[in-house]
């Protein structure tokens, strides 16, 4: 095992030979801030502690205002972006917030493909995001009767999760399933995933692998939490079931959307399974690329005028919602240095995990770095001047993010590249 002393020693000795050769790294110094929670975050907080006390009818917990020592670094000499304006972004739908729901898989997707439909059709559909996370929890509990309780039945899920929902059971507009029940004033859907936990929790110990039955209770589940799905909307005079809304109406080809991951696990130029739990379908529908090819794609698709859905990791100090940027700092480690290992060492070691589904919009060159307009749905993207907004910097893009997706079009030349 390597000392303090003897890391700091190597570390130095990197960098001076980086600055004989001219490419010593820009050095980030890591500070703690005394963090106050804004005013906005202590509203939210006391209405989420109201809607708990009114469901349990106890009172709601007093909402710690006070200071918050974290870990950061000065972002105020920062060359980066300040405005989504300042970029040229593929359309999209005002952000929304997904507020205590871990449902983010689903709102970068239907962003994604409500762009896609502006992009291949010039028609603007704002979608329902609820209607996914229904059905998708349907499938899961029906994957987890299928494997006698072994399959994970949770809020996360992938990308792919949305394709495939809606190949099965279509879509509806926004407004024929809204994320808000009438009363509701924000999302929380700890009540439901606590409940069907208890339920399947109960369903395993008792070996009731009755899958029809199963699922009607669930689904007993779901609507009291989302409400009931609706069999048919109106669109247009006409009475349509949401496949047909789907097939019809949205007319997007599902099956011309590839994901990507860059993984040293798994074979490169080959389609392999993402190893994550929130892969519960265990799909082995990646593209795994080395990592210059994968940024390459990523960044060509999105210079190219293509959105893309992306995933990853959102726990690092240089990731500041107060600011909308993420970085990795070079105390972290130094861009110079971000390679194929250093990201595999972190998914290994669980440094980098899927944490979090996100929109990718626009990108533009600014001094040394690329920079990514990023549409956020997480309550920590409201806390900065341009709220729903992060913009995201190349280091954090090749180091922290896993997989992303994207119109098989954008990426002729990749796809071109694999095994048949």
């Amino acid at each position: 095992m390597f000392s303090a002393t003897r890391s700091n020693l190597l570390y130095a000795l990197l960098l001076a030979s980086l600055s004989l050769s001219g490419q010593a790294p820009k050095q980030d110094q890591a500070i703690y801030k005394e963090v106050l929670p804004s005013p906005r975050e202590v509203q939210e907080l006391e209405a989420l502690e109201q809607a708990k006390a009114l469901q349990s009818g106890e009172a709601p917990t007093p909402v710690d205002k006070t200071a918050k020592r974290e870990l950061s670094l000065d972002f105020s000499k920062l060359d980066r972006p300040h405005a989504p304006g300042e970029f040229k972004s593929a359309w999209h739908f005002p952000p929304r917030r997904q507020w205590w729901t871990n449902t983010c898989w689903c709102y970068s997707t239907t962003s994604f493909l409500e762009s896609e439909i502006k992009r291949v059709h010039g028609r603007e559909l704002k979608l329902s995001e609820m209607f996914t996370v229904y059905w998708d929890y349907v499938e899961k509990v029906q994957e987890f009767i299928r494997t006698k309780g072994v399959s994970v039945v949770d809020e996360g899920a992938e990308s792919g999760d949305v394709l495939r929902c809606w190949k099965h059971h279509g879509i509806v507009p926004e407004a024929d399933f809204p994320e808000l029940r009438t009363g509701e004033k924000l999302l929380n859907h700890g009540p439901l995933i606590d409940e069907l936990h208890a339920y399947l929790d109960y369903v395993k110990k008792a070996k009731l692998w009755n899958e029809a039955q199963v699922v009607a209770s669930v689904r007993l589940i779901l609507d009291k939490h989302l409400g009931a799905p609706p069999a048919k909307v109106q669109w247009e005079g006409h009475e349509l079931t949401p496949l047909q809304f789907q097939t019809q109406v949205v007319g997007l080809d599902l099956d011309a959307y590839v994901e990507f991951m860059s993984f040293q696990y798994a074979p490169f130029w080959t389609q392999e399974e993402y190893k994550v739990p929130d892969n519960w379908a265990h799909t082995k529908d990646y593209w795994n690329l080395p990592l210059a090819d994968w940024y390459g794609a990523l960044k060509g698709a999105v210079a190219a005028g293509y959105s893309v859905a992306i995933g990853g990791d959102v726990s690092e100090p240089g990731y500041e919602g107060r600011e909308n940027v993420a970085i990795v700092p070079s105390f972290d480690i130094p861009a110079a240095f971000i390679d194929q290992s250093a990201r595999e060492f972190r998914f290994s070691n669980h440094t980098s995990e899927d944490d979090h589904g996100l929109h990718v919009l626009g990108v533009q060159r600014r001094g040394e770095h690329d920079w990514f307009l990023i549409k956020d749905s997480a309550r920590s993207s409201h806390k900065g001047a341009t709220p729903g907004y992060y913009f995201y910097r190349d280091d954090y893009m090749r180091l922290k993010m896993l997989t992303f997706m994207v119109h098989k079009d954008a990426v002729k030349e990749v796809v071109a590249k694999f095994k048949p």
